[in-house]
């Protein structure tokens, strides 16, 4: 082999050792520029289907979300509003497809603790928003020794009136009891202008107003883990609110004009009195501007003792396929944070269920003052019992029945309380199984 060959071979031999190599570089070089970016994690997910008090709920909540979604890019919250007439069916829609919320406003809880359905929230919610809470309400959200629910809002009821009106049927006082009821509706009725009390027994209400009256003759729901439903004096209160029904003294459809609809028809002036919650202080004026109004206690039976009511609604996270923790933490810490859940109280015009809350707005507003001592000793609906919800929604359906004489309220309230009965006994067996 000649020189010149050798030469050549050299140099080939040199040009492939070499070139390869920074053919190679360069080439990792560009792998790297695509591959150096790391992979992002996926956003959290949160399910929020929240319920609609007023007209304010939702512009109020979309702008508290997407604010909260701004600062906290790495979560992603689902809103969905929705009025207490559908809110069951929502969230009992999405259950029934294994695709429940993360995070539902609601005012039951126990029987979706009993089938396992809830994370406990002491999993979730940070010490320092667990210490905001006040206890006493915080404690009607624990079962089993777990804490399947928190307080989000709540209120105390009381009998609202029309001060116009009953000045015109020379009423000068709020009535405290059943008989001083009975004479100022018949008093209001007989101007010609209005009907004289507002009873709500529709699928919304029917459970307040059959516990003003239980408890109103010195009867309840339940003692002492026992259903009381059919109790002497749950039927004597249940005969007082039927009776004043025939005599034409309550508004003409309690089964079908609800709470927010009579409070419209009282603040124009068609309705003498009924009972409601906080809200109302707030609520009918804004439509009603030149409402005059009051309130007093609700009435009870002559010689029982005045009775405070109080309803609170809760949060739960049901357990999804991606429910994450620490997300449903942040959130919620946001969702109670001043001015945020100040904002919510006020503009719901609810009772708040934090501590450093209601001193502060209560100090401003002695009402509120006054309710929120109300609230620490009032009675309440036995939502720790797994089975109220079925028994709710079984007392929903008695409403016309009663009304209309088709069963008696002794018949009716010993229908009801069977079925309670039925339901512990059952819930208690499976427990045992």
């Amino acid at each position: 082999m000649n020189s010149r060959l050798l030469t050549s071979l050299a140099k080939l031999s040199f040009f492939l050792l070499v070139i390869p190599p920074m053919l190679l570089s360069c080439s990792s070089t560009d792998q790297s520029k695509q591959t150096v970016k790391p992979k992002e994690d996926p956003p959290a997910l949160i399910n929020f289907v929240a319920s609609e008090y007023s007209s304010q709920t939702r512009p109020l909540l979309e702008n508290l979300v997407q604010d909260f979604m701004l600062k906290n890019p790495d979560i992603v919250i689902n809103l969905q509003v929705a009025n207490w007439d559908i809110l069951d069916i929502i969230y009992t829609t999405m259950i029934s497809k294994n695709q429940p919320p993360d995070l539902l406003n609601t005012n039951v809880y126990t029987h979706f603790a009993n089938d396992g359905l809830l994370n406990d929230m002491d999993d979730i919610i940070s010490p320092e928003l667990k210490n905001k809470f006040y206890p006493d309400l915080l404690k009607l959200d624990s079962w089993n020794g777990k804490q399947y629910a928190i307080p989000y809002v709540s209120s105390t009821r009381k009998l609202y009136y029309n001060k116009e009106l009953f000045r015109e049927a020379g009423i000068a006082s709020s009535p405290k009891t059943w008989s001083e009821l009975k004479v100022d509706a018949g008093k209001i009725k007989k101007t010609g202008k209005a009907r004289g009390f507002g009873v709500d027994l529709t699928d919304n209400e029917i459970q307040a107003y059959l516990s003003y009256f239980f408890l109103g003759a010195g009867g309840g729901w339940i003692k002492d883990g026992k259903w009381t439903i059919n109790s002497p004096e749950n039927v004597e209160g249940l005969t007082f609110l039927r009776d004043m029904y025939v005599e034409g003294l309550t508004d003409s459809d309690p089964t079908v004009t609800t709470r927010d609809e009579k409070q419209r028809v009282l603040g124009d002036g068609k309705l003498g009195m009924m009972i409601s919650g906080n809200y109302f202080n707030l609520v009918v004026p804004r439509e009603f501007p030149d409402l005059e109004y009051d309130k007093g206690p609700i009435p009870v039976k002559d010689g029982v003792k005045p009775i405070n009511f109080g309803v609170q609604d809760t949060l739960v996270s049901f357990k999804t396929d991606h429910t994450n923790k620490q997300a449903l933490s942040k959130f919620l810490d946001y969702l109670y944070s001043s001015p945020i859940y100040e904002e919510i109280i006020q503009q719901e015009g609810f009772l708040p269920v934090t501590q450093l809350t209601g001193e502060r707005l209560g100090s401003a507003n002695m009402d509120m003052k006054a309710d929120l001592a109300a609230l620490r000793s009032a009675s309440y609906y036995p939502i720790q019992q797994p089975e109220w919800q079925a028994v709710m929604d079984t007392a929903r359906k008695m409403g016309d029945a009663v009304l209309h004489d088709h069963v008696s309220p002794q018949q009716a309230l010993d229908q009801l309380q069977k079925f309670a009965e039925e339901e512990q006994q059952e819930i208690k067996s499976h427990h045992r199984q």
